[in-house]
């Protein structure tokens, strides 16, 4: 499948669906039953079907010769962990919501049968979502190439188990901007700004929006502004702090890094493609129901 230019539609018409990947969230019950449900419907319509815990990411990719799209049930986590299995073949993602937000799930969890048969029928539109690339580089690295991470939503510099401030000391395109002293930093998508960014008071983007966020985590005694940055923006994160601190991807890699680590962050040339059937400005229809918490 080719990928979608931002806001333009791919006619699914000549899209023929003949195989879906099931990725379900393993520690609740319903979510694996769902997956059961779902993969018996597909059966019956003649779509070739398998199905894996998100968690098991290596099983998971080794699966996807061959399938057209990847289903989740669970919540935006699930989604997240679905990303990362998809990023290799650009696999477009649809999300049944059995979570408790579902910013980027396509269906409820009573209504999916009926709305995968939209899919199945060639309905739909491709939403393209930006990545953010993320390369750690550290001090006892001994000339070893730095550790590469996609994120979908984002990258999370930040204290460790210790309740202690860290330093960190920012810069954009090679020019110093400002040093942190705060419980971290948070570079996001525009996916992610109705996640952690948001919690930490950073602005909502629109979700095609290429632009970056930069967002801190209760800064004190220096800069607290969150930045919206352009999509051609180069950050690196200098950690200068004697206690560890962590490296998060999408919540869900997390790696302890120390003083001399360097993260650099910029836009990935990858992206995250999702099919959806609901019209293309459902976003702000349904964006203060889902602040307010409701499925």
């Amino acid at each position: 499948m080719t990928p979608a230019s931002p806001d333009v539609t791919l006619a699914l018409e000549a899209m023929l669906v003949k195989k879906i990947g099931i990725l379900y969230h393993p520690m609740v019950q319903a979510t694996c039953l769902k997956a059961e449900e779902i993969a018996r419907f597909l059966n019956s319509r003649d779509i070739g079907v398998w199905s894996c815990s998100a968690w098991e990411t290596e099983n998971a990719i080794s699966r996807l010769n061959g399938t057209d799209l990847l289903l989740t049930t669970g919540g935006d986590g699930t989604i997240l962990r679905a990303a990362q299995v998809a990023l290799q073949n650009q696999i477009p993602i649809t999300g049944i919501n059995m979570g408790n937000l579902g910013f980027l799930t396509e269906f409820k969890a009573d209504d999916a049968v009926n709305q995968l048969s939209e899919i199945l029928d060639g309905k739909g539109w491709i939403d393209e979502r930006s990545m953010l690339e993320a390369q750690l580089t550290t001090a006892d690295q001994n000339g070893s190439p730095p550790r590469v991470f996609t994120a979908l939503n984002d990258v999370v510099l930040a204290r460790g188990a210790i309740a202690k401030l860290i330093q960190i000391n920012a810069s954009i395109n090679d020019q110093p901007v400002a040093g942190y002293r705060s419980d971290g930093l948070i570079l996001s998508t525009a996916t992610g700004s109705t996640g952690y960014a948001l919690a930490a008071g950073g602005p909502i983007l629109y979700p095609q929006s290429p632009d970056l966020l930069l967002v801190p985590i209760v800064s004190h005694l220096s800069s607290g502004y969150s930045q919206i940055l352009p999509a051609s923006s180069i950050i690196k994160l200098h950690l200068a702090t004697t206690n560890q601190a962590t490296l998060s991807i999408d919540g869900h890699i997390n790696i302890p890094v120390f003083a001399g680590a360097v993260v650099t962050v910029k836009s990935s040339a990858r992206k995250t493609l999702f099919l959806r059937v609901r019209p293309k400005d459902y976003f702000f229809k349904v964006l203060e129901e889902k602040l307010k918490g409701k499925k």
